[in-house]
């Protein structure tokens, strides 16, 4: 068990498997001048599918997350879910992705055991997507969630953040889309983990203001807590259903009480929260030598030591080092 000094159980890991990705974020990644990772202090696919291993035999993690960067370019992608998947017990295996390249892969993904993908859609309008991603590949992201759908990695969930100044007047047009694709809608808040450190309380796009936006054509009704458990986004009814949109509150409406994750970053550092500036080193632990048991003695610890919450209201918050991109989203 991952508990730590407040009650909560850790069940649910996010596994970064590379810090690279395929598009250029302006609120993730400077559009260029971002050092990599090297591949020696990556963990290898053996390393990852140990460490899941320990987490779902010996530290009772019931759901594993893959995230990068971009997870879609790891090689071995497809290998590693397959493992995962053979695990006892078997833990429910998802995906966060941009849809770059899930045209390609979603059907081996499927096969290979993931049960389901979150991929990040910002826009429906190509010409913002170039500006918001620094890249044209707005349809690969389209044909990709269909893809996904295809395959039957359902519910097929979309991410979207609304910056001001380019997409902040999308929220009622993603929603209609989603609800005719039948796509699972969360809209999250911008967060101060980006590469650039140039993000601003002042003036981003609040849980809010995207409720007001939604409400000028929908009608919503809050599911309210129980509902939603540990899960982070908060869920409202659409038009009275079936349909539901989630809004992911990170900076105003805070959740840090129901946490239940722990992550895995590419080259092995636990952290307990995004917007932990502490971490602790399984890679060298692996390295070194050591048994399971040892490792999930190393781990634990780790997770004892979580904070209360992200502190992320408090005057002395400090801005993570390492970016998203680095340790998961």
């Amino acid at each position: 068990m991952l508990l730590d000094t407040y009650g909560r159980v850790a069940t649910d890991l996010r596994v970064s498997l590379t810090d690279r990705c395929n598009l250029r974020c302006t609120y993730c990644m400077p559009e260029e001048g971002l050092q990599w990772l090297a591949k020696p202090e990556l963990l290898t696919d053996d390393e990852i599918v140990r460490l899941v291993d320990i987490a779902v035999a010996e530290l009772g993690v019931r759901d594993v997350r893959f995230t990068g960067g971009e997870p879609l370019l790891r090689p071995g992608l497809v290998s590693i879910v397959e493992r995962c998947a053979a695990l006892s017990p078997r833990p429910k295996l998802s995906l966060t992705t941009n849809g770059i390249g899930l045209e390609r892969t979603a059907t081996a993904l499927a096969a290979a055991g993931l049960d389901r993908v979150n991929v990040s859609l910002d826009t429906l309008d190509p010409e913002v997507f170039r500006r918001m991603t620094r890249r044209k590949r707005h349809a690969d992201v389209l044909r990709g969630l269909a893809a996904a759908k295809e395959a039957g990695l359902t519910p097929v969930k979309v991410n979207a953040v609304l910056m001001p100044g380019l997409n902040d007047t999308e929220a009622p047009d993603l929603l209609a889309w989603a609800i005719e694709h039948e796509y699972e809608l969360r809209f999250i808040e911008q967060m101060p983990l980006d590469a650039q450190h140039g993000w601003q309380r002042e003036g981003m796009i609040t849980a809010e203001h995207i409720l007001a936006s939604l409400r000028t054509r929908f009608t919503l009704d809050n599911e309210g807590s129980r509902q939603r458990g540990s899960a982070p986004a908060e869920r409202w009814t659409v038009d009275g259903g079936p349909h539901t949109v989630g809004v992911i509150a990170s900076v105003t409406r805070p959740f840090c009480r129901a946490c239940d994750r722990t992550r895995l970053t590419a080259d092995g550092q636990v952290r307990t929260c995004l917007f932990a500036t502490e971490e602790s080193d399984l890679r060298g632990a692996l390295r070194g030598g050591a048994q399971d048991a040892e490792v999930a003695a190393l781990w634990r610890t780790a997770m004892w030591g979580k904070k209360a919450g992200a502190g992320i209201d408090d005057p002395s918050f400090v801005q993570p080092d390492r970016p998203m991109s680095a340790i998961g989203g």
